[in-house]
């Protein structure tokens, strides 16, 4: 599979990285906003073609894209791309807002490509793993997941810049970026919830800095903490009346382990590098596009609108707004 590029970022790195470790693809193109980033980053990437036109990338010669840019730009780079032949691979957020996505998702079903969100939770292995642990801890009464990173961006935030991450014009953010995270295994898990609960910390640049989101269904309380303003230690857990499963990050669903109520602990999954996550990333969309009526294709579209949903319905609560 031949990828174009879009953006030139430390995850547009880790991408590159585990396609090739993982799937062996190539990547020919890159678009940049300047030369000067386009040319560094395809120098340190072995990337052949550098545009700085997004129209002339567009009609490059790649079959896919990958979308790594501020999410404000996410709905009108796939959109262009998408009417260009590509088939599209999109770093979470896929779109800021449900009815963009539910567009775009049309868009592609109508030229025959794929589009689907880069997100490692559904195309990483251990989701059946897990999945399976769940089944061994009894009936699931509740279950509390956390993602809290403290941004490297935090430093030049408290220096007076504004960071791309904490700049609400690009519909960014900490639920964007980290929340996300535990919305999707909350709903891919459990399903849809009857009622949601959720609240924001501001930071003065007016983007949400942590939040907390509380997700109920009649038989269990799913909640859900995130900030980008400091560092988690504990992790997240699932608790049932037999057993609790551990999970020291939920975005990778890494060291992962069940203990009884007896107390026993048995390993789950170890650890696991990001880059192979993301490397899993791109053996599921070149699965799809090879097989596009692969019945997980489906799920991954369904689950990737169910959880913008959700998200947009928590940012109205909590009145997150983007400039």
């Amino acid at each position: 599979m031949r990828y174009g590029v879009i953006g030139t970022g430390w995850i547009a790195k880790s991408f590159i990285d585990g396609a090739r470790e993982v799937c062996g693809s190539e990547f020919s193109a890159v678009y940049s906003r300047t030369a000067e980033s386009g040319n560094k980053f395809a120098a340190e990437n072995k990337i052949e073609k550098v545009y700085t036109d997004i129209n002339e990338f567009a009609n490059g010669d790649f079959d896919a894209v990958y979308i790594a840019s501020p999410n404000r730009l996410h709905y009108e780079q796939s959109k262009l791309m998408l009417e260009s032949g590509k088939h599209v691979i999109c770093e979470k957020p896929i779109t800021v807002e449900p009815e963009e996505l539910e567009e775009l998702q049309a868009l592609a079903e109508k030229n025959g490509l794929v589009y689907v969100e880069a997100i490692m939770y559904m195309f990483n292995p251990a989701r059946e793993l897990l999945k399976n642990a769940i089944g061994k801890i009894g009936k699931v009464t509740s279950a509390h997941f956390d993602f809290s990173q403290l941004s490297s961006k935090y430093p030049a935030y408290l220096r007076g810049e504004l960071p791309n991450i904490f700049n609400p014009a690009l519909a960014t953010g900490c639920l964007m970026d980290l929340g996300i995270y535990c919305v999707y295994p909350a709903l891919d898990l459990f399903g849809m919830p009857e009622k949601i609960t959720a609240c924001a910390h501001f930071m003065e640049s007016g983007a949400d800095g942590s939040g907390t989101a509380g997700l109920l269904y009649s038989d269990k309380l799913i909640t859900f903490t995130y900030s980008k303003l400091g560092q988690d230690r504990l992790g997240s857990q699932i608790f049932g009346d037999e057993g609790t499963i551990k999970i020291e990050s939920i975005s990778k669903l890494i060291n992962m382990s069940l203990v009884s109520n007896n107390g026993e602990t048995q390993e789950i999954i170890g650890d696991v590098a990001k880059e192979k996550l993301m490397g899993y990333e791109a053996l599921g969309f070149e699965k799809f596009i090879a097989d596009p009526d692969d019945e997980y294709y489906y799920v991954t579209k369904q689950r990737a609108l169910q959880v913008s949903q959700i998200m947009k319905q928590i940012r109205d609560i909590c009145g997150i707004k983007f400039g």
